[in-house]
């Protein structure tokens, strides 16, 4: 048992590995899964709008593409974009390899972010985009100003979701080799622990992990249920029966 805690659990060690990790490791992971959600979100609003068009030409590049990225393996995605590209001469980072960290991860939430936006936004009555129009609205107008902003709300806890997810799979970019300054949480870990062959560095890492998954966890379950069963009703005041006004006069 004091071997198994000494591994798991060595308080030395946790707190020399805690600055780095608090420092450089949650600020560059919030960086990249912040930044890949951003340009996920960006390009599945295209791809959302390209998969709900009636023109073939345009429908299926959407379709191909959400079904690949939603196929493939992370770590297969982050290996052929972090590693591939440059070795292709696409360098569109230089040789810096966060930028493909941040590329890749959002190309994998792009494809996921894309089928969550077309739920729902096809979930909004037709209705209110027939009235739009009937006001003299174009159809970019009534999808840009009524459709798109509902559809988005219904989904919120789902992209909420998507983030959770986003911030771990950030952990699987330690194979793009980061230099110092730019290593997100597990890679300080993982390179702590090869260094001691002591686990308590991913311990801790796994602990910053949790101080940001799980209190996001609970708020998308709130929120979903608030959406479901819709705002809580003001309690009804009271009114005073005829005999409570009697003995008040």
């Amino acid at each position: 048992m004091e071997e198994f805690l000494h591994t798991f659990f060595d308080l030395d060690s946790i707190v020399a590995i805690l600055p780095v990790l608090l420092t450089e490791g949650l600020a560059n992971t919030l960086i990249i899964s912040v930044s890949a959600v951003l340009a996920g979100l960006l390009l599945g609003l295209v791809l959302a709008m390209m998969l709900m068009s009636k023109l073939w030409i345009v429908k299926v590049p959407a379709r191909i593409y959400v079904d690949v990225f939603r196929g493939l393996p992370a770590i297969l995605t982050i290996s052929l974009v972090g590693l591939g590209f440059p070795a292709a001469g696409i360098r569109p980072f230089g040789t810096s390899p966060f930028g493909y960290a941040i590329l890749a991860v959002g190309l994998i939430s792009a494809a996921y972010t894309a089928e969550i936006l077309r739920s729902g936004i096809q979930s909004i009555d037709k209705g209110q985009l027939q009235a739009a129009r009937s006001l003299g609205m174009t159809q970019f107008q009534a999808m840009r100003k009524i459709v798109i902003p509902q559809g988005i709300r219904n989904v919120l806890p789902a992209l909420t979701n998507r983030f959770i997810i986003d911030i771990k799979e950030s952990s699987l970019v330690y194979l793009l080799g980061l230099s110092v300054g730019q290593r997100e949480l597990y890679f300080i870990a993982y390179q702590q622990q090869a260094v001691t062959y002591n686990s308590s560095a991913l311990v801790a890492a796994g602990i910053c992990y949790l101080l940001m998954t799980i209190p996001l966890t609970y708020v998308v379950n709130a929120w979903d249920r608030r959406l479901r069963t819709g705002r809580s009703r003001p309690k009804a005041v009271p009114v005073p029966s005829q005999s409570t006004m009697e003995v008040v006069s």
